[in-house]
């Protein structure tokens, strides 16, 4: 199933602009895949799980963290985004479910550009 969602990511031009830089791999190796996790889980909890997250759309910096970079590598982004990219509807706090896999999407594109 993911691998249908990376080839599917794999088709935009925009999804594909990212990519990890050598100073973020190396923040990866500092901390650690699973410190790298809890920041995912973390970030996924206080600003996509909200039914109507602050910001929205605009709460995802493009850059300052790898996670944030692979938010949007894999349209993880906004609500907006979660919606078209996963089906995941607006206006409803994300259930626990969806947040582990968000995550797991999320970690899983950071395997692939270590």
């Amino acid at each position: 199933m993911m691998e249908n969602l990376f080839e599917k990511l794999a088709s935009s031009p925009f999804r594909q602009k990212f990519k990890l830089s050598l100073q973020e791999k190396n923040y990866i190796q500092e901390k650690g895949i699973e410190t790298i996790k809890k920041h995912a889980q973390d970030f996924v909890l206080k600003r996509l799980s909200p039914a109507f997250p602050k910001n929205d759309g605009k709460q995802t910096p493009m850059r300052g963290h790898p996670i944030f970079k692979a938010q949007h590598a894999t349209a993880c982004c906004c609500r907006s985004c979660l919606y078209k990219w996963y089906n995941i509807p607006q206006g409803r706090p994300l259930s626990d479910h969806e947040q582990t896999y968000i995550v797991d999407v999320l970690m899983e594109w950071i395997k692939r550009q270590l």
